[in-house]
């Protein structure tokens, strides 16, 4: 390991503080900083080494091809494993990199893929939080001797009655709690996040006033392992059969034209369904077994109930053993650029689900339909992944 070349004493001592408060450990105690070669992680990684705390940095190589290791944005890759070692030279911290690509291409692309063929639209990033992320690697960090393990997510992790629990990012701007309703409380009780109560802007700073290489590096876009944003190119290599053609259906009934295979489409789209009806049409549902794309005008995406699947409870989950036996209010949030609405916990089609006092748009089998706390509206309650959808005609 070499000596560390930060730039010495220039850290503001409150976001070192800040760093103290959020993982509320001695000083002195190990953290297991996972380290994707991002500002974000890195940052994580010079706050908590400079707090104090001996910090030993970890890396995932979670794949490796062609274009994607050239790709700008990516993570988890050649270059950003290269910025996240050189990064950890830099903080003066041991650094170790883990082959994880056979564990995320079973986990999290043949999942992603298998999930487009079932007329789904997926998000491999919750997958990858779930899996090799915040399990796989907590094991890790504990083989190492780590007391918590600390990454560069958007979150904040607070103490109530009952435990660890989550909560919003401060900058509502880039609020990633979204993407991890699927953490258990288990989980979240070795877990820490650092930048939490940080605005982007304080973190970019943080990197420029420590010399860090990565300070002016771009935030990771679309999905890591899908190159140039084409995801249909993955697709097609794992499940060439997703390709087969079909029908293009109205809602009506009738037969509008073809397809070049559902995995081409995900509710609301509307460009490139090559179709003409005098109003605009969009895909409302997607019938994969009869590989029919069925469309219809803007209000049918309208959504006045969905239910849940692999439901997580961060604490104590709430009761559903009779239809709308709990009817308990919540802040349902649909999609990662929508706000939460109010709706109230019900048994819909056979699994818990949210209605909706007023209907929703942008519900897409999937998709994570994540819960707030209406009188705590930054508290995540839990969630799951949307398996139906009501819609309001």
């Amino acid at each position: 390991m070499n000596a560390p070349v930060l730039a010495p004493d220039r850290l503001s001592e409150g976001l070192v503080e800040a760093a103290r408060e959020a993982v509320r450990l001695p000083v002195g105690t190990r953290i297991v900083a996972a380290m994707s070669g991002g500002v974000d992680s890195t940052v994580t990684a010079a706050l908590l080494a400079r707090a104090g705390y001996d910090v030993v940095g970890v890396t995932l190589q979670l794949y490796d091809h062609g274009a994607a290791i050239q790709k700008k944005g990516a993570c988890c890759a050649g270059q950003d494993i290269h910025d996240a070692r050189t990064a950890a030279d830099a903080i003066g911290i041991p650094h170790y990199v883990l082959d994880y690509e056979n564990r995320f291409k079973q986990q999290v692309i043949e999942d992603f893929a298998d999930s487009y063929l079932r007329g789904e639209t997926p998000i491999p990033c919750i997958r990858c939080n779930q899996t090799v992320k915040f399990r796989d690697l907590l094991d890790v960090a504990r083989d190492l001797g780590a007391d918590a393990m600390a990454t560069g997510h958007y979150v904040r992790r607070e103490v109530g009655p009952a435990g660890a629990e989550l909560h919003r990012a401060a900058d509502a701007a880039r609020d990633q709690s979204y993407f991890l309703f699927a953490t258990t409380a288990e989980q979240l009780a070795y877990l820490r996040f650092p930048l939490g109560g940080l605005p982007k802007p304080a973190v970019r700073a943080a990197a420029l006033e420590l010399g860090l290489a990565v300070a002016d590096k771009p935030d990771s876009q679309d999905i890591c392992f899908v190159p140039e944003g084409r995801y249909t190119t993955v697709i097609d290599r794992l499940r060439p059969h997703g390709a087969e053609p079909g029908e293009i259906v109205h809602m009506d009934g009738r037969v509008l034209g073809r397809h070049e295979g559902v995995t081409r489409y995900t509710i609301g789209q509307r460009r490139g369904l090559n179709v003409a009806v005098g109003d605009p049409l969009f895909v409302v549902r997607i019938d994969a077994d009869a590989r029919q794309v069925i469309v219809g005008p803007r209000e049918a995406l309208l959504t006045r109930a969905l239910s849940l699947k692999e439901t997580n409870w961060i604490g104590e989950g709430p009761s559903l053993d009779k239809a709308c036996a709990d009817a308990r209010p919540v802040l349902a949030r649909v999609r990662s650029t929508r706000e939460p609405i109010l709706g109230r916990l019900g048994w819909v089609d056979g699994q818990p689900g949210v209605v909706f006092g007023v209907p929703e748009e942008g519900v897409a089998p999937g998709q994570a339909c994540v819960l707030y706390a209406p009188d705590e509206p930054s508290r995540v309650l839990g969630g799951g992944f949307i398996a139906s959808a009501v819609r309001n005609q």
